[in-house]
């Protein structure tokens, strides 16, 4: 199968190419490669399109079988950061690719959506499963919802759109990213020695793994038709409390002789606490999704727990920071970019 990937280079993406690859997939990469070309770049069948998914080029989809749309802002602060732009990339963009799918006869399209869609549920007490009422807060969630709709309307014997609601994802990535909770917390406990935990870290997240992530999207690439058309599904391998995962970074830091304060602070202006059902996904494709979150902080201690503090703190390591640096240094680039321009 020929299998296109929007946002291939990103966290998700360099963990998903190349399994795609070694399952004997071919796979074109559409991606703005803001943080360098991928690490799989040169690897027999990978073609490698530098775009932005609000301009795609023409004749991209020729000869594609399938789509994993991973493309666009990917969160709160980056989503913020320019609301208009994570309009037009998270949902104006996948309506579009949505109909150049069609266009190209290209029926299986899988949309990396977001479990933020419960977000306003506010009730930790209930498990959410994909039938529970949907609740976007922020322009993120807002983006997303309405990328899901225009897939669900574009849906029908041509296309079949399968979407992921993916929850927050962690674990070790070749595009790494210390701006998702456990990341976050593992990077907090080598540089700080200390976890601060908002209100008490008693709000649940729902998480998954960014390997189980990625296989959970090539079962949905590679099943029948009748398992997985215009489906949805909570991509979720477990819920958590946020004070939970803090403890279980610190009792991997004690073993390593660095004891982590875990310090109580003020609630943020947004709580969000729910809980998701990965159930459906699992059951249906008979995905195990494995990797604990325990799992994945033992090896990011491995890998990290030897660098300097200060380069955790680098900005690419953190969207919004590497966003921000790069609109910063936009003016520099422009200029130099007019100095080599011929002169009419």
């Amino acid at each position: 199968m020929r299998v296109l990937v929007t946002g291939g280079a990103g966290y998700i993406g360099s963990i998903l190419v190349p399994r795609l690859l070694e399952r004997g997939h071919q796979v074109r990469v559409v991606d703005r490669m803001f943080w360098g070309l991928p690490h799989y770049e040169g690897e027999a069948g990978v073609e490698l399109v530098n775009a932005d998914v609000r301009r795609l080029p023409e004749g991209v989809f020729d000869g594609i079988d399938a789509v994993d749309h991973l493309a666009g802002f990917s969160n709160d602060p980056t989503a913020e950061f320019s609301p208009e732009a994570n309009w037009q990339m998270n949902a104006v963009a996948t309506d579009t690719i949505a109909e150049l799918c069609r266009a190209a006869g290209v029926r299986r399209l899988v949309f990396g959506s977001s479990c933020s869609l419960y977000d306003g549920a506010d009730d930790s007490e209930e498990v959410l499963d994909e039938s529970s009422p949907l609740a976007p807060r922020g322009a993120y969630a807002t983006s997303k919802h309405y990328s899901e709709q225009a897939l669900l309307r574009h849906a029908g014997p041509d296309f079949e759109p399968v979407i992921l609601r993916q929850a927050t994802v962690f674990g070790l990535s070749p595009r790494m990213r210390f701006d998702l909770v456990v990341n976050a917390f593992v990077k907090d406990a080598l540089v700080r020695q200390r976890l601060v935990l908002h209100g008490g870290g008693r709000m649940w997240r729902p998480l998954i793994s960014v390997e189980d992530l990625a296989d959970a999207h090539i079962a949905c690439l590679e099943a029948p038709a009748e398992l997985v058309a215009g489906e949805t599904f909570n991509a979720v391998g477990s819920n958590y409390q946020v004070r939970q995962l803090a403890e279980l970074v610190a009792a991997a830091l004690v073993k390593l002789g660095k004891p982590v304060a875990l310090e109580d602070g003020p609630l943020p202006k947004i709580v969000r606490n729910y809980r998701c059902s990965g159930e459906k996904l699992r059951g249906r494709l008979n995905l195990t999704l494995p990797t604990t979150p325990a799992m994945a902080v033992a090896r990011l201690v491995e890998d990290f727990g030897r660098d300097p503090a200060e380069s955790l703190g680098h900005p690419k390591y953190y969207n919004i920071a590497w966003m921000e640096l790069l609109e910063r240094a936009r003016p520099a680039f422009q200029a130099m970019q007019n100095i080599f321009e011929p002169v009419e």
